[in-house]
């Protein structure tokens, strides 16, 4: 894998992340057992559209959290399999 490839994965995971604690905070702030029918211009959003658009960003946030944490298993298996760069003791140039 290149490098840009790499900084693109990170970039997507970074997104992927940011983008689960904004959706995780607007569940928070609006639970659905506080709703109420609430005016939009010239409609009325009901509570149970309002349900239902909570549910759907929720089924939303546990797919992309899925995806989110296998991204960041084979990231760890990609650091993990190249090591923490260190050159063993024995095979280090020795100083004259």
């Amino acid at each position: 894998m290149t490098k840009s490839t790499t900084i693109y994965i990170n970039a997507e995971l970074e997104w992927a992340e940011k983008q689960l604690l904004s959706w995780k905070d607007y569940v928070d702030k609006n639970p659905l057992h506080k709703m109420t029918d609430r005016p939009a211009g010239k409609m009325i959003i009901s509570i149970e559209a309002q349900g239902k658009f909570i549910q759907e960003t929720m089924k939303n946030y546990l797919a992309l959290l899925e995806v989110v944490d296998k991204l960041r298993e084979k990231e760890t298996v990609k650091k993990e399999a190249r090591g923490n760069g260190e050159v063993p003791h024995r095979m280090q140039m020795k100083k004259t």
